[in-house]
Formats: C-alpha cells, structure tokens, sequence
C-alpha cells in the first residue's frame, strides 16, 4: 500500500475523474487538517491519513455523478463529508454544509479559509432551523440514521426538481420500505477505490409517486 497521495491518484484515476495537480493538493491539505484537529476534537473515528483517503475522500468522490447544482446542502456535513471533497472537484458548484456541532462547523471554516474554497459556506444549525428556504438542487448527508428521517427534514431544502441524496453502506432494504409513499428511491451501487465494504446512495425525488 502506496502513501496517501499515490493512494489518492489512484483513487481518483479508478474513479474517472479529470482532477488537477491543484485539486490533489487541496485534497490532501484537508486530509493535513483533519489529522491535526482529529487529535485534540475527536472529528472522526477514523485515524490514519491512508484510511482517510479511501474511507472519506474517496468516498465522497464516489457519489459524483449523482449530484447537480448549481447549489447543493451537505447536511448533518460532520467534518465536512461529502462536502469538502465534492466542493475541491466542483469549484463551479456552491456548497452550503450545516452542522449543529459547533467544533466540527469551527474547523469547517478554518478548512474553508486555509484551502481558499470560495464556493464553500459553512452554517452551525439543526436542519430544521435553517432559516433558507430558497432550495437547493441537492440535498445530500451521510450522516443520517433512516430515510425516513432524512427526507422528514431535508425535502423541505429542496427546490423543484431537486434531489436527495443519501449514502449507505449496505443495501437500505427496510428503509426503503418505510420511505413515505410520496417520494421515488433509486439505489445506485458505488465502487470506492480500495475498500471493500458495500457502498451506495440513494436517489430520493421528492412529491414523486412510485
């Protein structure tokens, strides 16, 4: 097993994707940030910066494909996951990521502002206290426990013909089965570079019958 860049250029090459030296360097300085402020704030159970790359950078690189913008809410972001990586890969997208836990927000910012990510807002607040409500064409999170809790607090962030995207591990049979009747699922399987785990995001339209 190669360093956390040879790890990361594979990944990405795995992946399909057209990055630059610079995005690389973004990709690995966030990783820097996380490693240092992981030690004092417990950000992140996940430790070593060549686990990091698979298990958060390169997973959130996976879900790609299936987000549109121009502007997308990462909520429940934690230590900026997904919303870091994809912000690097898509400087032409806006991200707003909101957190209710103020250290995990607190080192957004200084991620924010160390990697000069310009497209990137940061927000402390519950979901359900976010005062926008001009909506977004993707609301994703990673962070949530069912779908249906999910789209119980995030379809109201979304503008018409917005998505929600909800990343899993294994297939989300029995949350699927409780998902209100009036939004359509579509369960995509996503292959990270490097970890062997199942992986997959949700597709959730919402106001949408079977």
């Amino acid at each position: 097993m190669g360093g956390p860049e040879e790890l990361l250029c594979a990944g990405v090459e795995a992946l399909g994707l057209a990055v630059r030296a610079g995005q690389i360097r973004a990709w690995l300085g966030y990783l820097d940030l996380l490693v240092s402020w992981n030690r004092v704030y417990n950000l992140t159970a996940v430790h070593g910066p060549a686990e990091m790359v698979t298990r958060h950078v390169l997973d959130s690189l996976a879900i790609h494909p299936h987000v549109q913008g121009p502007r997308v809410a990462d909520v429940g972001t934690g230590a900026g996951l997904p919303g870091i990586p994809l912000a690097v890969l898509r400087p032409d997208t806006g991200f707003v990521l909101i957190d209710a836990n103020a250290k995990k927000t607190r080192f957004i910012n200084q991620v924010t502002i160390e990697l000069g990510l310009s497209n990137v807002a940061v927000v402390h607040a519950r979901i359900e206290d976010y005062p926008e409500r001009t909506g977004f064409d993707t609301v994703l999170s990673r962070a949530f426990a069912d779908l249906k809790g999910f789209v119980g607090q995030a379809a109201p962030l979304c503008a018409p013909p917005g998505r929600m995207l909800a990343m899993k591990g294994r297939y989300p049979g029995a949350e699927l089965v409780a998902l209100p009747a009036a939004y359509r699922a579509r369960v995509h399987p996503l292959k990270v570079p490097g970890l062997q785990a199942q992986r997959h995001v949700v597709v959730i339209s919402p106001g949408a019958h079977p």
